[in-house]
C-alpha cells in the first residue's frame, strides 16, 4: 500500500516520455512533478501539455530539485549511463528506459554507482510488469503447459527514416538489437529465468553500419531452445510462443498492445483477454513507487542481476558480429 504519492521528474521530452507521462497521470499515488529538458522551451512546452508544476531547462536542475522523488530517464540509448548517474548521485531513484545501457561495462558502473549511494535502479522494460506477462509468469510455475522446451519471439518493425535518425545512427545507438531485440530477449531471460550457455547469430548490417535485422538461436541446458528476431526494416508479427510438452502459450502483438493470448493444453485452447491500463507504462511505474513505499533498492520483478546479464547477452551477439558503437 502506498503510504505517500511519489513526486516524479520526467528527463528528456521525446516521444517515449509523453507516453509515460500520460500513463503516469492516470495513478493515485503518482504526482507528476518535474520535467527536464536540454532547454527550457521543450520543457516549458512539455510541462504545459502535462500540466507539470516545475520544468527545468536543464537536467542538472532536474536532478538537484528537492521536490522530485524519483526520475523516469528517457534519453536515447548512449546518454542512459550519464544521465542515469547524474540523478542517483543527487539521491534520485531513477527509471531507466530500456536498453538500460549500451553495454554491460556501463550497466556494471550504473549497478554499482545506485548501491554506493543506496538508491532505487530499475530498467523500464515495460512489458515485464503487464498484468498479462505476470500472468504467464505464473502459469509457468505452475506447469501449465508442461515442461518448457521451445521459445518463439520476434519484434521487427519497418522505419521509413533517414539514415541521421536515432533507429539508424550509430552515434545515437542505432540498431534493430538494443532498439527492439531487447524485447524478446529480455523475454527469453524471463521465460528460462536464465541466459543461454550457447548463442548462435546472423545479422545484417545495414549503409549506416548498424544492425538492421539479427537472427538468434539461444541454447539452454536440455535441448532447450530459444529463436529470437529482430529488425527495423522489416515488419514482424511481433509475438511470442512459448512451446512446452503438454501446450503452448501464444501471446500476440504487437509488444506496444499487449492485451490477450491463446492457451492451448493438451489440444483444448483458451483465449483470455487482459485490458491495459494507460498504454501500460503505468505498471511499471507502479512496481517503482510499491519498492520505494517498501523502502527497497530494487525490483523483485526485474533484479539488476538480470539487467546486467541480459546487457552481456547482448554484448556477446554484437561480439559475434565484431560490432561496436563509436563511442565503446
Amino acid at each position: 500500500m502506498m503510504v505517500k504519492k511519489i513526486r516524479w521528474g520526467i528527463l528528456a521530452t521525446g516521444g517515449i516520455a509523453r507516453v509515460f507521462a500520460a500513463d503516469l497521470r492516470l495513478l493515485d499515488g503518482a504526482e507528476l512533478m518535474a520535467v527536464g529538458s536540454r532547454s527550457l522551451e521543450r520543457a516549458e512546452k512539455f510541462a504545459n501539455d502535462f500540466e507539470i508544476p516545475l520544468r527545468f531547462g536543464s537536467y542538472e536542475e532536474l536532478a538537484a530539485c528537492p521536490e522530485v522523488d524519483a526520475v523516469y530517464v528517457s534519453t536515447p540509448h548512449p546518454f542512459h549511463k550519464e544521465n542515469t548517474l547524474l540523478c542517483l548521485n543527487a539521491g534520485k531513484a531513477v527509471l531507466c528506459e530500456k536498453p538500460f545501457a549500451m553495454n554491460a561495462i556501463e550497466a556494471r558502473e550504473m549497478i554499482a554507482v545506485a548501491r554506493a549511494n543506496n538508491v532505487f535502479l530499475m530498467e523500464a522494460m515495460w512489458v515485464r510488469f503487464t498484468p498479462l506477462f505476470q500472468k504467464v509468469k505464473q502459469w509457468l510455475k505452475d506447469g501449465l503447459i508442461g515442461d518448457v522446451r521451445y521459445l518463439h519471439s520476434d519484434y521487427g518493425f519497418h522505419s521509413d527514416k533517414g539514415p541521421e535518425s536515432r533507429v539508424f545512427n550509430p552515434d545515437l545507438g542505432g540498431g534493430a538489437l538494443l532498439d527492439v531485440g531487447v524485447y524478446p530477449i529480455s523475454f527469453a531471460s524471463y521465460v528460462f529465468d536464465k541466459q543461454p550457455n550457447g548463442i548462435k547469430t546472423s545479422g545484417y548490417r545495414g549503409a549506416t553500419g548498424v544492425d538492421e535485422q539479427g537472427s538468434f538461436i539461444f541454447e539452454y541446458d536440455g535441448g532447450k531452445t530459444a529463436s529470437i528476431f529482430s529488425a527495423n526494416t522489416l515488419e514482424t508479427k511481433k509475438e511470442s510462443i512459448i512451446f512446452g510438452t503438454d501446450g503452448f502459450i501464444h501471446i500476440y502483438g504487437p509488444w506496444n498492445q499487449l492485451k490477450h493470448v491463446c492457451i492451448n493444453v493438451n489440444g483444448k485452447e483458451i483465449i483470455e483477454e487482459f485490458p491495459v491500463l494507460g498504454r501500460g507504462y503505468t505498471y511499471q511505474a507502479i512496481e517503482v513507487m510499491d519498492c520505494l513505499s517498501k523502502g527497497k533498492t530494487g525490483s523483485d520483478i526485474l533484479p539488476l542481476a538480470e539487467t546486467l546479464a541480459i546487457m552481456e547477452t547482448m554484448d556477446s551477439i554484437r561480439a559475434q558480429w565484431n560490432f561496436k558503437y563509436p563511442m565503446e
